[in-house]
């Protein structure tokens, strides 16, 4: 019997041979029928996997295989009913277990005569990049980005880059619950080497002035794309945790997580470097760290990227979602250059899709999620993309990093801190927190001795006091966890009390666990 570990090694070496086969051959293989083996005999499917935008399972706990199956059958019936052109691009991340799952859901799709051109092993942004190369407006990732191994999922859309909204999500969810699939026979087609071409297009970003970065992965699959793709843009790189390993050893790849600023951080200090990236599980996020090892949350730097976006494109607007600063309902460039801030639901699938209809030339999530709208991208979401931008913002403007976030007013943010709350239980209690807080507006009650000015509840609830100060609190798209954020302008102390007044609140329901993490 072969342990763990040996299996684990093996399978890494696998997935390096994958994708120097891939470098290999640039051609699409003709047409042909795909085989698989599925010995389960009964589908399981926990109908809580389908979130908000997307679908996420602790695999095989929450799901299998005939699971799997089923909603691909769910995504293909959804594709042959809207597209006259029935052709799925899909993609998958590293994890032991994706290439598997990849396969059941690929066998749902031709079930219902779907055609499916598989550009195996890849990044989100990389499905998301070739619906505008390969004749096809429906993709589908199978990705649970930065969540804990065990877990997979599924990032889905059938337009253009637009990834499901929560209406699509219901649908897909009733159809496979209730089983109504269509049916018919498709066809399958492996496209090679698909990564050397979005190697290629962004590679062509070239900076005018050698930086030193530091590209942080989390182990996860931006760690054999993003370090070539810095170096080809002209970066000198320092690779942190970008081989390849599944279990997530260090912490996990995800760019809200202070653990990993914190490595990022320490790292850059060590070598003096410009500017750190950390990168999520598929890629299409990134964090930041300036030249002097601090965290700069990524609302602040979209901030300085609108900025600069505000000057070369005046009388635009840009999307942020409710976790992000304050600052930018009211700076003075932005203002100056005619520029509006709309504050929008958190989720890269409703940003992107309020970019879209706004015509919004960019949107920005604290999460890092950036998206950049013709004439600057194509919609969706890329953290190399966006990693490549902050590298012209810094040589563009010949500033060190540190110098650039100087010029922005001081506001004391907290991290995005997630306590547990089951899936069952999480939108009821943000409903009871909705209504404590708008109770307490209406007796004009006080929280750190000033009166709520604004409420916000497009997205949970986002309260603002009369300095400025804010508080946040939603349900998490993806996890069974809430997500809690503070901030304010005026001082660290006032911070933290929001985020003890907002704590005392929840606690009080009684259906909250352990937090991710705590300022």
């Amino acid at each position: 019997m072969l342990c763990a570990d040996f299996l684990n090694t093996l399978y890494k070496l696998k997935i390096n041979r994958t994708f120097i086969e891939h470098k290999k051959n640039s051609s699409i293989k003709k047409s042909k029928k795909c085989t698989y083996i599925n010995m389960e005999v009964e589908k399981k499917i926990d109908p809580l996997g389908f979130r908000e935008y997307d679908a996420r399972w602790l695999y095989p706990k929450s799901i299998n295989s005939k699971g799997i199956e089923a909603v691909g059958k769910g995504f293909g019936t959804q594709v042959i009913s809207s597209e006259k052109n029935p052709i799925v691009i899909v993609g998958n991340d590293y994890r032991s277990y994706s290439e598997e799952v990849k396969n059941n859901f690929i066998k749902g799709l031709l079930s219902t005569g779907c055609n499916v051109k598989d550009i195996g092993l890849c990044l989100s942004p990389t499905v998301y990049f070739s619906q505008f190369k390969i004749k096809s407006n429906a993709v589908a990732m199978i990705t649970a980005s930065h969540n804990e191994n065990g877990w997979t999922g599924i990032k889905m859309g059938i337009e253009k880059g637009l990834t499901h909204c929560k209406e699509e999500m219901s649908e897909l969810k009733s159809i496979v619950m209730n089983e109504t699939f269509k049916q018919g026979s498709g066809k399958y087609e492996k496209v090679e080497d698909f990564n050397k071409v979005y190697i290629d297009e962004l590679s062509k970003n070239k900076i005018k002035k050698k930086l030193k970065v530091v590209a942080a992965c989390g182990n996860g699959t931006a760690g054999i794309f993003a370090p070539e793709i810095l170096r080809n843009i002209g970066c000198e790189v320092i690779e942190l945790d970008c081989n390849l390993d599944y279990s997530f050893p260090r912490y996990n790849p995800n760019p809200e997580d202070m653990k990993m600023l914190h490595e990022i951080s320490k790292c850059v200090k060590e070598n003096n470097a410009d500017v750190g990236f950390g990168f999520d599980g598929d890629g299409d996020r990134v964090g930041v760290i300036d030249n002097k090892g601090n965290e700069i949350f990524a609302d602040k730097i979209g901030l300085l990227i609108a900025r600069n976006i505000s000057e070369l494109h005046p009388n635009n607007k840009f999307i942020v979602d409710v976790k992000s600063t304050g600052l930018f309902s009211k700076d003075g460039i932005l203002k100056k250059n005619n520029c509006k801030t709309l504050y929008w639901k958190t989720g890269h699938s409703y940003i992107k899709r309020k970019v879209k209809e706004d015509n919004a030339i960019a949107g920005f999530e604290k999460s890092g999620h950036f998206f950049f709208n013709k004439p600057l991208g194509f919609g969706f979401d890329d953290g190399i993309n966006s990693a490549i931008q902050i590298c012209h913002l810094i040589d563009n403007q010949n500033k060190k990093l540190d110098v650039l976030i100087s010029d922005l007013p001081k506001t004391f943010q907290s991290p995005t801190m997630g306590p547990f709350c089951k899936d069952e239980e999480k939108y009821e209690v943000i409903d009871e927190i909705i209504s404590n807080i708008k109770k307490l507006q209406t007796h004009k009650q006080k929280i750190c001795n000033q009166e709520i000015t604004d409420i916000l509840t497009v997205n949970g609830v986002r309260f603002t006091l009369a300095d400025g100060s804010w508080g946040l609190v939603r349900a998490s798209s993806n996890k069974p966890s809430l997500v809690v954020v503070t901030e304010s302008p005026v001082s660290d102390k006032i911070k933290t009390d929001i985020f003890r007044f907002i704590d005392d609140l929840l606690q009080k329901t009684g259906k909250i666990g352990e937090y991710d993490q705590k300022i």
